[in-house]
């Protein structure tokens, strides 16, 4: 058999499962969750999420890679007990990377796009309506968000197909220092504006009776479903990353690692994106147009706004990109790891099916905006997303909980084995009651409780 490519450092194993983390869960979707749930009181319980479910479950899918040195659906088939289906789970999790991958193209070509016309000016001298209206026609227009989803899925194609060390691992690892920069740059900025105070103090000063008045509940839910979509845990995409690395490490400190940095660039986006919402007097809960009505519309009047929002949409895709080029990585290894492709193969075929599948996505704001899968008002990436990450994604969860702590499954001792060799953090032997029992069941608590959310209106 071929011998397996590894990466060459450490630090590009955790930038790259970094950025795999890393994207629009931190930088769109987590300043205005933050938003709509108080504030500094849901990031608290956000945290606390990130603690007793992103840590253990990011270790066993480093865990489950490292031993199997393969993709997801092999893994499965190296570990799993004979006689036992585990694999089968194994396909669910690729399934899930295409469809993540189906509405994450689109989303990523926005941040692209915006970079551009920030650089090119064309947003700039518009007036609130006029930002607001440049982002409704470029919805309404399929060719234009069909070229920019091909953009985003031609990038991330040809950064693959150099090859794991030179491509992926060389470019993201610039990628993610260049998003650390930037977001460093834009947060100073920020918090140095004249109306920051508000926003900042909003941010950081806890106010429990926002907890109460949006649902105590509701806003556990919303942190437990933060934890899951900002890290990406679930679908095997970390798995990966640790199958391209040696023992020298143990595998809960480095998933600390990742998902300190993770949270680093989340909590940044906050110090960027509240203090410029206090000083422009814009609703903070705004959702998603936040990003690309309000924040546009606010570099208007700005000194030097081409600029300031020309680097922000340049951070946007930053963390866009580093997250498309991970999950294209694990799709085109399982492809080697499945057919027995070669990388270029492996790569020019899931570029076109990429492509392909990324259609309905772009054409469900315009051609197919009739098409209302969760009711009216929801359109094809709404339901792709609901697929991903209120089912998939928490599924995924499970399995891995189950199958490192089962002995019908991989088992706690093989699991422990692996996690604990090398230098650094151990996984407490301690926790094996809670993982096998409580997180389990807590992940299951947040996928019931997506349904009921989704549908009780």
């Amino acid at each position: 058999m071929k011998e397996r490519e590894s990466l060459s450092s450490r630090l590009g194993f955790i930038l790259l499962s970094a950025g795999c983390a890393i994207g629009l869960g931190n930088v769109w979707r987590f300043p205005y969750i933050v938003g709509a749930y108080g504030g500094a009181a849901f990031v608290l319980i956000y945290f606390v999420f990130l603690v007793i479910l992103g840590i253990p479950i990011m270790t066993m899918e480093f865990a489950v890679g490292r031993a199997s040195q393969r993709s997801v659906v092999r893994s499965y088939y190296v570990l799993e007990p004979k006689g036992t289906k585990w694999h089968v789970l194994g396909y669910f999790a690729l399934a899930g990377n295409y469809l993540l991958m189906m509405f994450y193209t689109t989303v990523t070509g926005w941040m692209i796009a915006y970079f551009w016309y920030s650089l090119n000016g064309r947003l700039s001298g518009l007036d609130s309506a006029g930002v607001s209206s440049f982002f409704s026609n470029m919805l309404a227009s399929p060719s234009t968000l069909i070229q920019w989803m091909a953009i985003s899925v031609i990038i991330g194609g040809l950064i693959c197909i150099i090859g794991l060390r030179q491509g992926v691992e060389r470019i993201t690892k610039v990628m993610m220092l260049a998003l650390f920069a930037l977001v460093a740059l834009l947060a100073v900025h920020s918090v140095m504006l004249d109306g920051a105070n508000a926003g900042l103090q909003f941010y950081l000063k806890p106010s429990f009776s926002n907890l109460v008045k949006n649902g105590i509940w509701e806003s556990i839910y919303a942190a437990m479903g933060q934890a899951f979509f900002t890290l990406s845990i679930g679908i095997g995409t970390m798995a990966i990353f640790g199958s391209y690395i040696d023992k020298e490490r143990t595998l809960m400190g480095e998933s600390i690692y990742v998902i300190a940095l993770d949270t680093f660039v989340a909590v940044m986006a906050g110090f960027i994106i509240f203090p410029v919402c206090s000083t422009y007097g814009v609703d903070v809960s705004s959702g998603p147009g936040l990003i690309f009505i309000s924040l546009p519309n606010m570099f208007n009047h700005m000194d030097l706004g081409n600029l300031w929002s020309a680097l922000f949409f340049l951070f946007m895709s930053f963390a866009a990109m580093s997250t498309v080029v991970a999950v294209f990585e694990h799709l085109i290894a399982n492809a080697i790891d499945i057919l027995g492709w070669s990388r270029k193969c492996a790569t020019l075929v899931n570029m076109l099916a990429l492509f392909i599948l990324s259609i309905p996505c772009a054409l469900g704001f315009n051609v197919w905006s009739s098409f209302t899968p969760l009711g009216k008002g929801s359109v094809v990436l709404d339901l792709e997303d609901f697929l991903v990450s209120n089912n998939i994604l928490l599924i995924g969860a499970m399995v891995y909980l189950l199958f490192c702590t089962s002995k019908h499954g991989w088992g706690w001792d093989n699991f422990i084995s692996e996690a604990n060799a090398g230098k650094g953090i151990k996984f407490p032997k301690a926790l094996r009651w809670y993982v096998t029992y409580i997180a389990p069941a807590i992940v299951f608590v947040i996928l019931i409780y997506g349904y009921i959310d989704k549908f009780k209106h």
